[in-house]
């Protein structure tokens, strides 16, 4: 399939005009709903993002931004996340936002158990959980089992990605021009039709 054109946003680009966005050739988004181990921590602009994203028929995903510093607290984190999305729905999957330099110093292993605490808190409550994760701190200090467990979602910003494992999303710039955003924005590229499947599967709906 041809890749599916989509955009990452938080409170950062301010009030989005989600209608000129659909208009593009946009099709999905993916919005931050909060960052570390607290709900105080909710990304601003969450719940206007996801109204106005899904009442524009945009396919939507969120995701997670990590300060964990032990598995235990990227478990908070999750349980963080659950309660931030509540009841709402999500054709894309939730990712585990890794960028912090501090928690690559602490190795492979480290990365593996935060990726794996966070996304099987997710799986337990019936969502489809993936990583964010720049390519070389990926082949760095994630696994390959554990890259390939989880939905991917790899930023390296130019013509090409240069990474051999599977890829469900490529983050391919940080400097995009979207009508209806104002000023720059993510670019993405969907290589994995996200939306059918959860969709076929019931997945994203909050576990009763």
């Amino acid at each position: 399939m041809n890749p599916i054109k989509g955009i990452d946003v938080s409170e950062w680009q301010g009030q989005i005009n989600f209608d000129r966005v659909k208009q593009s050739g946009i099709q999905f988004v993916i919005i931050r709903a909060g960052y570390g181990n607290s709900t105080s921590q909710k990304d601003r602009y969450f719940e206007e993002n996801y109204s106005k994203a899904k009442a524009a028929g945009l396919k939507v995903g969120a995701y997670w931004y990590s300060y964990a510093s032990s598995p235990s607290d990227a478990v908070l984190e999750a349980q963080a996340c659950l309660t931030i999305l509540g009841n709402r729905h999500f054709d894309y999957p939730i990712y585990f936002d890794l960028e912090e330099q501090w928690q690559f110093k602490q190795g492979r292993d480290f990365c593996d158990q935060l990726v794996k605490n966070f996304c099987n808190t997710l799986e337990a409550h019936n969502y489809y959980a993936g990583f964010y994760i720049s390519r070389s701190p990926l082949q760095s200090y994630i696994s390959p089992v554990v890259a390939r467990r989880y939905a991917a979602w790899i930023a390296e910003y130019g013509p090409r990605l240069n990474y051999a494992g599977p890829v469900g999303i490529w983050q391919h710039s940080n400097t995009g021009q979207v009508p209806g955003v104002n000023g720059n924005c993510d670019l993405d590229l969907a290589y994995i039709d996200y939306a059918t499947i959860i969709n076929h599967s019931l997945l994203n709906r909050k576990s009763q």
